[in-house]
C-alpha cells in the first residue's frame, strides 16, 4: 500500500524544466516547491517556469532554483511556445515536467513546433473526471514520454479513460519534515480566543476549498451531542447556510475562508479531527499536513485517500455520501481517546517516514535518469 524509499546514488546530473501555469493552490504548489528544490539541492540545474505574480514564484525565491517568468494564456499561447523554447535553448534542458492543464499542452506543441527534442512527463495530481477526447489520449499517449500519477487510484482512473497503462508511473507526493517546525505558538493560542475554545472540547476541522464540505453539514445534522467545527478554505454557500438552520443541536459552525500557508498550519493544532469529504484529490496534502502534526483523520474512501490511509490503523475512511457513516466516524473520534492516539501515532509515521518527501524527490530523480537515458 505505502510508498518505498528508494535510495539513488551517482545520477548524472539533471536539467529539468518544471511548467505550471497554476501557482496558486497551497498544496500543490508547495509539492511543487518542494520537489523542485529538492532536486536542485542534490546538485541538478532546476528551472521552473511560472506566473511572477504567483505564489509558487514567492515560495521558491531564495532556493537554488531557477525561476523563468512566463505567459500561459490557453493551449495556443503562441507567446508561451516561444518561451518555453527560449527556456530549453538556453539552460540546456533534457525534461520538461509540467504540472497543470495548459502547460500539458505547451509543452508538447513547443516540442512539436520547435523541434527541441525535449522529453515530455506530465503530472497528474488530481482524479481524472473525463477526457479530452481522441485528440489528447493521442497526445498524451504517443506525443509524451510518462504520465507522472500521484497515486495508484489516479493512475486505474486515467487507464480507465483510455490512458496506456505502462506510460503511467506512480508516485506519491510527499511532505517535509521541516514545514512543521515553524509552528506559531502565539498565534494558535490567539485562534484558541478566538474560537473561546476550551480544555476538554472537542474541535472538529477541514482544510479544503468547496470538495463535498455538505457532507460533512449533513453528518453533524445526524449528531445530538454539540460539536465545535472550523471550516478553513471556504465561506458559507446558501445551501449551508439552509442546513446549519435546520440543525436540532447547538453545533458552533465557523467559517474561516481561504487561510494560506504557512499561517494554515497554526489551525491544525486547535483540532481534535480532521475531515475530508472529497473524491477529487490525487494524494491530499492536507490530510498530509494533519497527520504530520498529530492530527487524527477522517476521508472519503476514494482516490489517493486509499493509498494513504488504512482504515482504522492511521484513519478513518466513509464511503463517498455515506452521511449516517459520516455522523458516526465523527462520533467515534470524539468519544475515543484511545483511537484517537492510535491513529495519532501511526498518521505520524505514515506522513513522516512512508510519505516524506525525500523520498517524493528520490522516486523522481531515478525517474527523470531512466527516461532521459533511454534512446
Amino acid at each position: 500500500m505505502f510508498g518505498v524509499f528508494c535510495e539513488i546514488k551517482d545520477l548524472e546530473k539533471l536539467s529539468i524544466l518544471f511548467l505550471t501555469y497554476q501557482g496558486d493552490v497551497a498544496g500543490s504548489t508547495n509539492s511543487i516547491a518542494y520537489l523542485a528544490k529538492g532536486l536542485a539541492d542534490r546538485g541538478h540545474s532546476i528551472h521552473v517556469g511560472i506566473r511572477k505574480e504567483s505564489l509558487l514564484w514567492q515560495l521558491l525565491e531564495g532556493s537554488k532554483v531557477n525561476r523563468i517568468p512566463m505567459t500561459f494564456k490557453g493551449k495556443f499561447d503562441l507567446t508561451n511556445w516561444g518561451q518555453i523554447r527560449d527556456a530549453v535553448k538556453t539552460h540546456k534542458i533534457q525534461l520538461i515536467n509540467s504540472q497543470s492543464s495548459h502547460d500539458r499542452y505547451t509543452s508538447i506543441f513547443a516540442n512539436i513546433r520547435y523541434g527541441l527534442g525535449v522529453k515530455i512527463v506530465h503530472t497528474r495530481r488530481q482524479m481524472p473526471l473525463s477526457v479530452g477526447g481522441p485528440l489528447q489520449r493521442f497526445l498524451y499517449n504517443k506525443k509524451t514520454n510518462g504520465i507522472v500519477a500521484v497515486s495508484q487510484q489516479v493512475k486505474e482512473g486515467l487507464a480507465g479513460l483510455g490512458f496506456h497503462a505502462d506510460h503511467i508511473k506512480v508516485i506519491h507526493n510527499g511532505t517535509p519534515t521541516s514545514k512543521y517546525g515553524h509552528i506559531n505558538t502565539e498565534n494558535v493560542e490567539k485562534l484558541r480566543q478566538k474560537f473561546s475554545i476550551k480544555p476538554d472540547e472537542f474541535v472538529l476541522g477541514c482544510v479544503s476549498r468547496m470538495k463535498n464540505q455538505v457532507q460533512i453539514f449533513q453528518a453533524l445534522a445526524k449528531i445530538n451531542e454539540p460539536i465545535k467545527a472550523i471550516f478553513c478554505g471556504i465561506t458559507p454557500t446558501e445551501e449551508i447556510k439552509e442546513l446549519i438552520e435546520r440543525f436540532s443541536t447547538n453545533h458552533e459552525i465557523y467559517f474561516e475562508g481561504q487561510v494560506e500557508a504557512p499561517a494554515i498550519l497554526d489551525y491544525y493544532k486547535l483540532f481534535d479531527a480532521k475531515i475530508l469529504a472529497s473524491t477529487m484529490e490525487g494524494l491530499s496534502q492536507s490530510l498530509l499536513e494533519a497527520m504530520a502534526l498529530g492530527v487524527p483523520v477522517i476521508a472519503t474512501a476514494y482516490a489517493g485517500n486509499l493509498d494513504l490511509i488504512e482504515n482504522g490503523e492511521n484513519g478513518l475512511l466513509f464511503p463517498d455520501n455515506d452521511i449516517d457513516q459520516i455522523a458516526q466516524n465523527i462520533l467515534k473520534m470524539k468519544e475515543s481517546k484511545g483511537l484517537r492516539e492510535k491513529l495519532i501515532t501511526n498518521g505520524k509515521k505514515t506522513a513522516l517516514e512512508t510519505f516524506n518527501i525525500e523520498n517524493t524527490i528520490s522516486n523522481y530523480e531515478q525517474y527523470f535518469s531512466d527516461l532521459i537515458k533511454e534512446i
